[in-house]
């Protein structure tokens, strides 16, 4: 919380130093209908709707960071040599802007995203973005593009922060120089059924998302791809994804291919352990701390492909996602059904309910968790 107050502390210090960081008025955070000419009522999630003003900052060894700036959201200029198209340095985070039941425009935790990047690029050998800055551009990013969150209930401004090794380089080593930028766009549901349709998975069998000693609790641009032959080939079986298996043993849940995984057996919850291997998801950790919050007892340790078959309820958790309803599970041609075809399972309908509400200020955030732009 004193981070909170810190930076929105700074904020309006900053805000009335510099032109270069728009005010939002309390008139524009409360407004209901954004200006621009967006069918909120049919949104995807993609970028048919992106925001028209992005960050960008940038880092040099002779400067660090500079403020960065917002400006007309376009190409990033780099030369083909830059580390990134060769090497793959980079990691990005996903977060939310959404508008609340009390007139605020409101991001969900986004110190854990800044936190979360800071060690990505640690691990990749970046230099990370002071915490309140990451903080505060994307706030800025968010005022920038007030127009493009959606009202209330119709969806949300996705954002998306990306580090990236932008300077060029021959040889295998660290960028020389670094750009850090946040875009986002106006989106709904990640998953074409709806938010609360149930989704069917197939338990993957062949190949792996991450294995010990890896990337796999890394943010990192590379981890993402590889997964896209598994997955598309799962769709055109008519899944919505698949789920890893551990790389060890072939025995234990991972995760699926952008969020994480939760079995519930009667009031008892579990989700894998945070071991290196799976990324340590802002919703993951938020829907362990509510469901605890709620009388669920919640263990993290390896959940077994055999005992997830077994569950009464499975879900998924993420950003995009938010809580999703697992409908099926496919393992070795046995499909395991879960919930009434369409309709949620009981507990992630409660949990998605109680963090929706929690996140639009519907209900009291007693986590301190809901960040005010």
């Amino acid at each position: 919380m004193q981070l909170q107050q810190r930076m929105r502390a700074s904020a309006h210090t900053t805000a009335s130093k510099t032109s270069r960081r728009p005010l939002l008025c309390r008139a524009q955070a409360a407004a209901t209908t954004p200006k621009v000419n967006i069918n909120w009522d049919n949104l995807g999630f993609g970028l048919q709707d992106v925001a028209e003003t992005m960050y960008v900052a940038e880092w040099s060894p002779e400067k660090g960071w500079d403020k960065g700036a917002l400006k007309p959201y376009g190409p990033l200029q780099m030369m083909p040599s830059a580390q990134v198209l060769n090497y793959g340095q980079s990691v990005f985070e996903g977060m939310k802007a959404q508008r609340s039941a009390k007139g605020n425009i409101v991001l969900f935790r986004p110190d854990r995203n800044a936190a979360r990047c800071a060690a990505g690029a640690e691990r990749l050998s970046m230099p990370p973005l002071p915490t309140e800055q990451f903080v505060q551009a994307v706030a800025d990013t968010v005022r920038a593009n007030a127009d493009y969150i959606p009202p209330i209930g119709k969806g949300s401004l996705y954002l998306r922060p990306l580090l990236l090794g932008s300077g060029p380089i021959l040889g295998l080593g660290p960028a020389p120089s670094y750009t850090f930028t946040v875009f986002g766009a106006a989106v709904g549901a990640y998953f074409k059924g709806g938010q609360l349709t149930p989704i069917d998975l197939i338990v993957e069998e062949h190949f792996h998302r991450a294995a010990p000693g890896g990337m796999g609790g890394t943010k990192a641009a590379g981890n993402y791809s590889p997964v896209l032959v598994t997955q598309l080939a799962a769709k055109k079986n008519n899944y919505a994804d698949v789920v890893y298996l551990d790389a060890k043993t072939d025995t234990y849940l991972e995760e699926v291919s952008s969020c994480n995984i939760f079995v519930r057996s009667g009031k008892t919850i579990k989700t894998p352990p945070l071991s290196g291997t799976i990324l340590p998801g802002v919703t993951r950790a938020s829907i362990i701390e509510l469901a605890r919050s709620r009388g669920y007892e919640v263990l993290e340790e390896p959940v077994a492909v055999t005992e997830a078959m077994e569950a009464d309820e499975v879900f998924t958790t993420g950003t995009a996602v938010v809580v999703c309803s697992v409908g099926s599970l496919t393992y070795r041609g046995n499909k395991r059904a879960f919930t009434a075809e369409g309709q949620a399972g009981s507990t992630a309908l409660e949990l998605y309910t109680a963090l929706t509400q929690l996140q639009t200020e519907q209900a009291e955030d007693p986590f301190g968790w809901v960040y005010k732009c």
